[in-house]
């Protein structure tokens, strides 16, 4: 065999071999760029595991705990007449109940001075509350952003995003 033909081979096998090692770490980069959320919900909660899917499905990584919400919800201060079925944790903010994955991005870019979105109750036709089960129906509902004032004894609200059907 040609000298140069070998070292060819070699230079080739080793292209090969970068390309695959390249490649073999693409899931572990992909699974890297993405946010990590905290969710706490009901263990018998469908629609909250809906909800979670569509998550996961616009790219967060999600650790669920099937432990409720009620008492997490109170640690992070949001009052319940704000709450809903399930309460996540992004970012150091709090997301209640059925908020849009792209109303969660826009928190995350925007980084208000909040304690975190909500949207209070379950309305049909938000994420996780808009399967065929609902007959395709789509009730108006609103994205909260949540703020303290600055003795964090109260919380305030105002529009975020709005949904209209």
């Amino acid at each position: 065999m040609h000298p140069t033909s070998t070292k060819a081979n070699r230079r080739h096998a080793l292209g090969w071999i970068a390309a695959a090692a390249a490649m073999a770490s693409l899931p572990a980069l992909a699974q890297a760029s993405k946010v990590s959320m905290e969710v706490w919900k009901d263990p018998n909660c469908g629609c909250c595991q809906d909800w979670i899917d569509v998550m996961e499905k616009a790219g967060f990584a999600v650790t669920v705990h099937n432990t409720g919400n009620t008492a997490v919800r109170a640690k992070l201060g949001l009052p319940q007449n704000l709450g809903s079925c399930h309460t996540a944790l992004v970012g150091g903010y709090v997301v209640e109940g059925h908020v849009p994955a792209a109303d969660v991005r826009k928190l995350l870019k925007e980084k208000p001075k909040a304690l975190g979105i909500t949207v209070p109750g379950m309305p049909i036709g938000s994420p996780g509350m808009d399967g065929p089960a609902y007959g395709g129906r789509k009730d108006p509902y609103d994205v909260l952003l949540v703020t303290k004032n600055l003795m964090n004894t109260n919380v305030s609200t105002r529009v975020f995003t709005s949904y209209r059907a």
